[in-house]
């Protein structure tokens, strides 16, 4: 039996300490990594910008990173992820019908024209939405931008999801018009119209337009934000699963640049991507990119975005480059 005393002692006092979360250990990324981007970019003739993004480990590897250089059809990309963003949020679906007319045409690679019957075609949101990233068809594009409200509703997603320094431009049309020194106008989107009228400008004009393009173009992008826009979505940070998922498949079914990136990707890996390239002039070209998701066997994921902004180097070499930045990674997984 407890003595009075006994009874009336207290537990020693406990001082409870609040215990920080762990961070996790930075990782450094591949010193030979590194190494080798830096030496691909500076051996390149033009405006070249790297950005490999570890999404498993965190570390990046840049060449001009904060460079801001022309998208071209990479910004696609934006227009996808804003179109599923309003799938995400109830408002629209992949089975919305939409009916493309010869008004909606623009022009350069559009492959759904050839299926307008009686100047109409019968479509859906999800059916464009996979032309656009997989052919990279314009005229599917700049339908999609206006059904989501415009360039305006895809800069409220990238300012909304904070992706940095990314710009979107006007729409497929006017851009390029404003590229080629041009005031669009809708004969524009037929035959050979657009180039005829491009080649009745005097050069100077066309030579001071493509410069003012390449020197502050209105869809820049820095490839460093892309790969961290990349990295995010596989990450599932900007999206709903299902619309990551089907994205991301998306991406992985592209039709287009097989000898770009994905020409240098080994068996087992796997790779979805989103090319863009810019109009020819004098031997240059504005804009030659490739961005994408690299994925090895055992799911290690890099994000990754090879943005040539000007160059006179012939393809074949615009295509080495973009293998060689594959190859290096690769190596160094």
């Amino acid at each position: 039996m407890a003595t009075p005393a006994a009874s009336h002692a207290r537990a020693p006092a406990q001082v409870v300490m609040a215990v920080p979360p762990s961070v996790p250990r930075a990782v450094a990324a591949p010193q030979s990594l590194a190494r080798s981007i830096g030496a691909v970019a500076r051996s390149f003739d033009g405006r070249v910008g790297v950005a490999v993004r570890s999404i498993d480990r965190g570390w990046t590897v840049e060449s001009n990173g904060d460079l801001r250089l022309p998208q071209q059809s990479v910004s696609k990309l934006w227009v996808a992820m804003t179109v599923l963003d309003y799938r995400d949020r109830g408002r629209l679906t992949l089975d919305d019908p939409i009916t493309l007319t010869r008004a909606d045409l623009t022009l350069f690679h559009q492959p759904v024209a050839s299926l307008l019957k009686d100047g109409r075609y019968q479509t859906t949101v999800g059916e464009l939405l996979h032309r656009a990233l997989t052919m990279s068809d314009n005229t599917c594009n700049d339908r999609l931008l206006r059904y989501v409200g415009g360039p305006s509703a895809v800069r409220d997603f990238i300012a909304r999801k904070g992706l940095g320094n990314i710009r979107f431009g006007p729409g497929e049309k006017l851009l390029q018009s404003a590229t080629a020194g041009l005031t669009w106008k809708p004969e524009y989107a037929f035959g050979n119209a657009f180039a005829a009228a491009r080649a009745r400008l005097p050069q100077s004009a066309r030579v001071a337009a493509f410069e003012r393009y390449v020197a502050d173009p209105p869809d820049g992008a820095a490839p460093r934000a892309i790969a961290n826009a990349l990295a995010r979505l596989k990450r599932g940070d900007l999206l709903s699963p299902s619309s990551t998922a089907l994205l991301i498949d998306t991406m992985e079914s592209s039709k287009t640049g097989k000898q770009r990136m994905r020409g240098a990707v080994p068996p087992g890996w796997s790779f979805g991507h989103k090319t863009g390239t810019g109009q020819d002039l004098a031997g240059r070209t504005a804009g030659y990119n490739d961005v994408g998701l690299l994925m090895a066997p055992d799911g290690r994921a890099y994000a990754i975005a090879v943005m040539i902004g000007d160059t006179p180097r012939a393809i074949p070499q615009r295509q080495q480059l973009m293998q060689s930045v594959v190859a290096a990674v690769v190596a160094n997984s």
